[in-house]
């Protein structure tokens, strides 16, 4: 038995068997039993034959199935039955269950079970359980067809060139959304359930030549680990499986969009898949890739550079730029120019605050604000936003709550915290946004750079699934291969590696090819 089927090898001993029995009206008076009081759930019981009787029931939950299959392809094909039908009904029931199963029902995917606790969860996945009489197994047909939402572009991670397919609630959907661009039979995807209650289905994507066991096996070990009642999101996976609970660094990739799962799984990361809703997750993640974005690729690397810089400086910028001030103009005004020391000395005139709380009032406002927009709807929350940070803005200044310069360093800090990629980062900046406001109002520049040593001597610590958070920076086998998608990108033909952090057995991407396409002497011109 090889790695990857040991490691996902079922257990027969997680759930206890209650067994099927050959005695049909038992064990529809079981599963009865069991779902008591769920009125949601339908039983239809019906004959076949004319002149030997076969009793059938079919179980199901309304709202959870395809109606018009289960209709039009199994009960009017196990209804219409009959000796003139080429079913011979006074043979042994043997045969009458393999003419059933083989060619009675029109449906793509049939199995049977012979456990009780595997028809229920069927049921309540959307699935049809045809109950047999004198028979010791149950006949799951696959009629999967609850209402969902359709493939649209995602909210959170709009891009100018590139795909406009998103995650939807729907985890077949999802992982077939990301099938589509990988074509590969080594591309594996492996599900099980999580939650006591809710029973949610969860997938575990990864490329089997790409992928780094190790990390594989830490990803199912910490999944089968898991022991709640319900997963309603991603979120409870990634809380529950991270390694450091207390940063507030995300510690995974949260993702709507197919594509970027898709370029993670080519590098050799793991995806995992929640049912009902669309975020996916990727792991091990680094600080490096959550301020990438898929677009990155998608344009010519100098441009791509150009903005990865940008968005690299604009981290910088909504992390220190407000704790700056408050330093600068309560610590240290000799550091700027005698003029510029002047307009700051005069704007701040009639301010009846110090300069740590002027931020603080301003920075909350803002945060306030935000979230005020998130929770509203959409043409209102924009609108909100908008307005009310010019009234709140200019009202404050003409009061004399704060400053002009304040106001104008609020709000460079507010556009550099959106220009990065990942929400999950850029929330984290503008919580340490805080903690070094505070550090600078107490100790000035040294409050500043013991904050930053602080966060950098955390981020050197911080590992995702055994991969150091700073890799490449901090990787054990740190290679100048690893820089040419980190600060800049390096053009793609010179991308022929993988990072080797990882650690895969696969490091291969790019084979050899031509990188001058220039015609040579008579090629292309139409000579002969």
């Amino acid at each position: 038995m090889g790695f990857f089927e040991e490691l996902f090898q079922k257990k027969d001993d997680e759930k206890i068997k209650i067994p099927v029995k050959k005695d049909y009206d038992e064990n529809l008076e079981q599963i009865k039993e069991i779902l008591n009081f769920c009125d949601d759930v339908v039983y239809r019981e019906f004959n076949v034959g004319k002149d030997q009787k076969m009793k059938f029931a079919s179980i199901y939950a309304e709202g959870l199935v395809n109606t018009n299959l289960l209709n039009d392809f199994v009960l009017k094909n196990l209804m219409s039955l009959s000796p003139d039908d080429q079913v011979d009904f006074h043979v042994l029931k043997q045969k009458i269950y393999e003419a059933i199963k083989k060619g009675a029902i029109a449906v793509s995917d049939i199995k049977e079970i012979d456990d009780i606790n595997v028809a229920i969860d069927s049921i309540l996945a959307g699935d049809t359980v045809l109950i047999l009489d004198k028979w010791d197994k149950f006949l799951v047909i696959s009629s999967k067809g609850w209402p969902m939402r359709g493939v649209a572009e995602p909210t959170t991670e709009t891009v100018i060139r590139g795909a406009r397919d998103g995650f939807t609630e729907t985890l077949r959907v999802n992982t077939a959304l990301v099938r589509r661009r990988i074509r590969d039979p080594k591309f594996k995807i492996k599900q099980m359930q999580l939650g006591k209650r809710s029973k949610t289905d969860v997938a575990i994507l990864y490329i089997e030549e790409t992928v780094n066991k190790n990390i594989l096996k830490m990803v199912k070990d910490r999944l089968d680990k898991i022991d709640i009642d319900a997963i309603l999101e991603s979120g409870y996976v990634e809380q529950l499986i991270e390694d450091e609970w207390r940063s507030p660094f995300p510690q995974m990739q949260n993702t709507q969009r197919p594509d970027v799962v898709a370029a993670g799984l080519y590098e050799g990361r793991i995806g995992i898949i929640v049912d009902n809703t669309p975020f996916a997750l990727l792991v091990p993640t680094t600080v490096v890739t959550l301020f990438q974005s898929s677009e990155d690729y998608n344009e010519r690397f100098f441009i791509s550079s150009a903005l990865r810089i940008l968005r690299f400086i604009s981290i910088i910028v909504t992390l220190i730029l407000p704790s700056l001030y408050i330093a600068v103009t309560s610590y240290h005004p000799g550091m700027l120019p005698t003029d510029l020391v002047l307009y700051v000395a005069g704007s701040r005139t009639n301010v009846p605050f110090p300069a740590f709380i002027e931020a603080f009032i301003m920075e909350a406002s803002l945060e306030l604000l935000r979230e005020a927009g998130v929770r509203l709807p959409g043409p209102i929350g924009g609108t909100i936003g908008i307005v009310g940070g010019l009234v709140l803005g200019q009202a404050a200044v003409e009061a004399g709550i704060v400053s002009p310069l304040m106001v104008i360093i609020v709000a460079i800090t507010a556009l550099a915290a959106n220009a990065v990629p990942s929400y999950s980062l850029a929330i984290s900046l503008r919580l340490l946004r805080f903690m070094l406001m505070i550090l600078s109002a107490v100790l000035g520049l040294y409050g500043i750079i013991l904050g930053i040593i602080i966060i950098l001597t955390h981020l050197c610590n911080l590992k995702s699934f055994g991969v150091p958070y700073l890799s490449p920076f901090v990787a054990s086998e740190m290679t100048w291969k690893d820089f040419k998608d980190v600060l800049i990108r390096a053009p793609l033909h010179m991308m022929k590696k993988r990072p080797e952090f990882l650690h895969r057995s696969d490091n291969d991407r790019l084979g050899e090819m031509r990188t001058d396409m220039e015609t040579e002497d008579g090629e292309g011109n139409g000579e002969e």
